[in-house]
């Protein structure tokens, strides 16, 4: 009787010591959850080709448009966006879907029970390389404006509207948001990378449908409703239209798929 309600007192003693240790294991902290989704953007194979192609249309894309059109700087960056529009939702869409494409997402969850915080994790550094890739095509096109105007002979352009800049660096992180919502919601980087990338294709196609088909358009097509923000003269009816498409592509999407993660059973 003796031993075994040694036995008990110490199992309990242990059961006590093992759940006042998990009660109190500290979370990881969120800046090493951030370094470590970081880290997963760029570090894969598929990662570094998307940033090396990136860099290299970004470049290749500024200064052919500089040679053919002459030294405009708002043309130029305003070019080095095509590249950015089609390679930055796809950085976005690698980023949420490799876990369950590569099998990971057991080891990341176990170590991170809380999704929401790395959900969160991986949705911020896509959306910082947004800016920072605009940040580079600006950089980028400053001094090509200046070479290919030595070159040719001709003054350069030097006008560039502040707002201008700023509308078109938001609607890089907008499409970049697009991506991330479409892949957390199909889980599948195949078919978000098809949906996203033939998006303005059928958007061009409903638009010529009649006046229902350009009602449709101006107000569910975010790569028409980014125009006037783009511009820097977006007025109240513009902003209406952004905010629209802006719920149906990125925060329903976004809503929609955060939960299907956050509850998604991991074999």
């Amino acid at each position: 009787m003796t031993s075994s309600r040694k036995d008990s007192m110490n199992g309990t003693r242990t059961d006590d010591a093992r759940s006042v240790g998990s009660k109190t294991r500290a979370p990881i902290p969120f800046r090493r959850l951030l370094s470590v989704e970081t880290r997963k953007l760029f570090d894969t194979r598929s990662s570094k080709i998307m940033t090396v192609s990136l860099a290299t249309l970004v470049i290749a894309s500024i200064i052919g448009r500089g040679v053919v059109s002459g030294p405009e700087l708002h043309t130029l960056i305003g070019t080095a966006g095509i590249g950015l529009g089609t390679l930055l939702p796809v950085l976005g869409i690698l980023t949420v879907t490799g876990e369950w494409s590569h099998r990971t997402a057991l080891t990341t969850f176990v170590l991170e029970p809380r999704r929401r915080r790395v959900l969160a994790a991986k949705c911020l550094p896509p959306l910082i390389t947004a800016v920072t890739a605009s940040l580079f095509a600006m950089l980028v096109a400053v001094p090509a404006t200046a070479v290919i105007a030595g070159v040719q002979n001709v003054p350069a352009g030097w006008g560039v509207a502040p707002l201008a800049l700023l509308g078109w660096t938001g609607t890089n992180v907008l499409v970049v948001a697009m991506g991330l919502a479409v892949g957390m919601l199909l889980l599948n980087a195949p078919a978000a990378i098809v949906i996203c990338l033939s998006t303005p294709i059928l958007w061009a196609v409903v638009g010529r449908l009649g006046a229902v088909g350009e009602v449709l358009t101006e107000w569910f097509d975010l790569n028409t409703t980014v125009t006037p923000l783009t511009a820097g003269d977006m007025t109240g009816d513009d902003a209406a239209r952004l905010a629209v498409s802006t719920i149906f592509w990125i925060v329903i999407p976004m809503t929609a798929g955060a939960v299907r993660v956050i509850h998604r059973e991991v074999n």
